[in-house]
């Protein structure tokens, strides 16, 4: 029985009752069950999808992942450190003094930004709150994106960080994955986040991916890219062999971080 008088919050709830139920649904089954428009049904997904209720993809939403790939930024700090320091710090030498470059979220670019804490007169967007808090303590000239803040990672995403990143340049774009594969690219598990990823690899054409060896081989929900759209690819020394001449062999130049 359809019920078009529920408030959105009544009706947002009971979608997520029917996904529990059936692992996914459309926005015509919203339509239909809830006798409301199109538009309708797609504000209450995009909103739930925000707020990381329901994961949004084409045509409807799911349910989701009990299992993300991608736990919260507090609490991957100590996962796979030592290599995401070594990692950091092989990439800061690809960094020149006076460069603009762009610094995305997570535990692996942060590591970079500590890196950076010595380079003179670069211009640095970021939209990580770790990032602008770490690099805020040296003479650098900083520009931080505004937009959605989204808590997990503690970054702004969104349409105005996808405008405000539109009107930018960058010698080098350093950005962090939860998941890449040779078949499938770069994956992301949320896509709000993919979206402003893809507006952020418009504005360079070196895309520089910092990834610890974990995060190979791993598909998520969410396409950002091909393989072959990444310039540099750096990474710690527990890739596998195979695994690393593969890459090469798409033309992506692979650095390997070692132990000291």
């Amino acid at each position: 029985m359809t019920n078009h008088s529920l408030s959105s919050t009544e009706r947002q709830k009971e979608i997520l009752e029917m996904i529990s139920r059936h692992k996914r649904v459309s926005v015509l089954d919203i339509c239909q069950r809830f006798s409301v428009s199109e538009a309708t049904a797609r504000r209450d997904l995009e909103y739930m999808d925000e707020h990381e209720m329901i994961q949004r993809v084409y045509g409807g939403a799911i349910a989701m992942d009990s299992k993300p790939l991608e736990v919260p930024i507090i609490d991957r700090q100590d996962m796979n450190c030592e290599q995401k320091r070594r990692i950091g710090q092989e990439t800061a030498k690809l960094i020149n003094n006076g460069e603009t470059i762009f610094l995305g979220s997570g535990t692996t670019v942060l590591e970079v930004s500590r890196a950076l804490m010595h380079h003179k007169n670069l211009t640095i967007i970021t939209n990580s709150l770790p990032v602008l808090n770490t690099l805020s303590k040296t003479d650098n000239r900083i520009i931080c994106l505004g937009g959605s803040l989204r808590t997990s990672e503690l970054s702004f995403i969104g349409h105005i960080t996808e405008q405000s990143i539109s009107e930018f340049r960058a010698d080098k774009v350093i950005i962090g994955t939860p998941a890449i594969s040779l078949e499938h690219g770069l994956t992301h598990e949320y896509m709000p986040e993919t979206m402003t990823d893809r507006a952020v690899l418009k504005i360079s054409s070196t895309v520089i991916v910092v990834a610890d060896h974990s995060k190979f081989e791993r598909v998520a929900t969410s396409f950002l890219a091909p393989i072959e759209k990444i310039d540099t690819i750096v990474t710690d020394d527990e890739l596998p062999v195979e695994l690393a001449a593969a890459i090469q062999e798409r033309g992506v130049r692979l650095i390997l971080s070692t132990k000291e």
